[in-house]
């Protein structure tokens, strides 16, 4: 038997299990994840995310996707776990260090009369260079306004890391169009080596945009903290929008701001909602 805590940050939810004491294997996860998230026949999740130890910082955030692929990094899973570790005791400060696989993440607890309203995470700057994000085709650094046909559709698009790769594409309406059809096609075109999240954003204002995500691994989901950064960078690069920005997801608000020191700042919710017990094999 696991436990396992189950949470979401804006409706982008995860199974989460702590593993502090080292006794499950990441592949066993791996291989179980796509039958913990089933919706149907399992505890139903966009991923699974495994709380390790770190020899860098105190803990670990180990996350898989539905399909079982691992995730370098999701802004909304770790608002997820530095909740979980304040609630749980695991974490007593409100400013903590999360390792991931894209690195160390600073996260601050927005904190009232000790209970956690909100979740503030440094998501470091972000990485602009074609072959780093990567995607192949153009041959200058930034991949900002290019071309990409999917189907028989043809769309400009921005490519940035923000730990994971994103293709961003700004649209004029993002209702009542087949955004999931086209995410679908391009999270697999051959542009993108391991394959890409993609994020569909109507500009609403300078300082507030409305975003569909595609999510690499997953397919569509309510929210998605580090598409959410990726379309406020690519909307700066671009010049549609200024750096400190309203996200709108289909779950609801993040506030994003790129500050002018390069680094990425991403503030949002995160909520729990069961935890139980569950037989692995």
């Amino acid at each position: 038997m696991v436990y396992f805590t189950k949470m979401h940050g804006l409706g982008n939810d995860f199974i989460i299990i702590n593993n502090l004491d080292g006794k499950l294997k990441s592949g066993d996860i791996a291989n179980l994840s796509p039958k913990l998230c089933n919706r149907n026949f399992g505890i139903g999740a966009d991923g699974v995310v495994l709380l390790n130890a770190s020899s860098r910082a105190p803990f670990y955030m180990q996350i898989f996707n539905s399909d079982g692929s691992e995730a370098e990094m999701c802004g909304n899973a770790i608002r997820c776990l530095a909740k979980y570790l304040w609630d749980r005791k695991l974490a007593s400060e409100e400013h903590l260090m999360i390792d991931t696989l894209s690195g160390l993440k600073q996260i601050k607890l927005l904190l009232n009369e000790g209970k956690v309203e909100g979740v503030q995470v440094d998501m470091g700057k972000p990485v602009l260079e074609s072959r780093l994000i990567p995607v192949h085709g153009p041959s200058r650094q930034e991949v900002i306004n290019e071309h990409l046909i999917a189907g028989e559709k043809e769309f400009l698009f921005t490519a940035v890391s923000m730990g994971n790769p994103h293709c961003v594409i700004f649209l004029p309406t993002i209702k009542n169009i087949p955004w999931q059809e086209w995410g679908a096609k391009i999270e697999k075109d051959k542009l993108f080596p391991q394959k890409v999240n993609v994020e569909f954003v109507k500009v609403e204002s300078p300082r507030e945009i409305w975003v569909n995500v595609w999510e690499r691994g997953v397919g569509p989901t309510l929210a998605c903290g580090t598409g959410a950064c990726a379309s406020v960078v690519a909307g700066v690069l671009a010049g549609k929008l200024e750096r400190n920005v309203k996200v709108h997801l289909p779950g609801g608000l993040l506030r994003v701001n790129w500050a002018e020191s390069g680094t990425v700042y991403m503030e949002g919710p995160a909520e729990e909602v069961f935890y139980g017990k569950i037989e692995l094999l």
